[in-house]
């Protein structure tokens, strides 16, 4: 059936999902708490899912949680991303998969390029690495926007290449290995992150379909672990991505 809705609503929708998505995964803070795991921060977010998918709007609504629980946040956070790169449920996607470790600088190589092309790089003060999910979520998010903004000037170009790299960034990163970590955390959690995670796996399972591309497994099995394990340093900023610096020209 023919979506009521513009491909530009549509677009800004996914936008804003993803953009939840990112604030989610990074250590929980005031925002988190008033724009997801509040009841009308939930039911804000719930009535742009429910524009895509009328399953995804009642998931949403499940983020919210009574004030006790919201103060519980940070320590459940803690106990299932941990302080380095492999707590409980992983965030990165190179820690994923049982390919040759050697593949792991290629990957990260590949996603920072996808950022460079849009003239994005990660926020210095982060400190985070570029395969964070909250990342890629965010740079979805930016995609999308990018996207919806392409839609309305009737820029053709900037929509083909904005679309594309949508397809091929969630082929090769976000689609291929979120679905993964969403299940893990739901699985591992029965509280708000278990929903998150639980939400993030039909959202992206959601978007491969639509876009014609596969859907990432439900369970991914860890790469063998390095000596010294990279800490994570999510902060508590929702913003992880800035727009590059450019050099004066010559």
């Amino acid at each position: 059936m023919d979506s009521v809705y513009s491909q530009t609503e549509i677009a800004l929708c996914r936008s804003l999902i993803y953009e939840a998505l990112a604030l989610g995964f990074c250590a929980p803070d005031r925002e988190v708490a008033d724009r997801l795991a509040s009841a009308a921060g939930s039911a804000a977010l719930a009535e742009a899912a429910f524009l895509l998918d009328a399953e995804l709007g009642d998931q949403v609504r499940e983020l919210a949680r009574d004030s006790r629980e919201v103060e519980e946040l940070p320590q459940r956070f803690r106990l299932l991303f941990g302080h380095t790169s492999r707590g409980r449920v992983p965030p990165y996607e190179t820690e994923y998969g049982t390919d040759a470790l050697f593949l792991q600088p290629q990957e990260m190589a590949d996603i920072a390029g996808f950022l460079r092309a849009f003239g994005l790089v990660l926020e210095r003060e982060q400190h985070q690495r570029v395969d964070h999910i909250a990342c890629e979520c965010e740079f979805l998010a930016f995609l999308c926007r990018k996207e919806a903004y392409a839609l309305e000037q009737g820029d053709d170009d900037m929509l083909e290449q904005t679309c594309r790299a949508q397809r091929l960034f969630l082929r090769d990163h976000l689609g291929r290995f979120g679905p993964a970590v969403g299940h893990k955390l739901a699985r591992e959690d029965g509280g708000f992150y278990g929903v998150l995670g639980q939400f993030c796996a039909v959202f992206l399972e959601g978007e491969c379909r639509s876009l014609g591309l596969p859907v990432g497994p439900a369970h991914l099995e860890l790469r063998p672990p390095e000596p010294d394990e990279v800490p994570m340093a999510c902060g508590a900023e929702s913003s992880l991505l800035q727009i590059e610096e450019q050099g004066e020209n010559p």
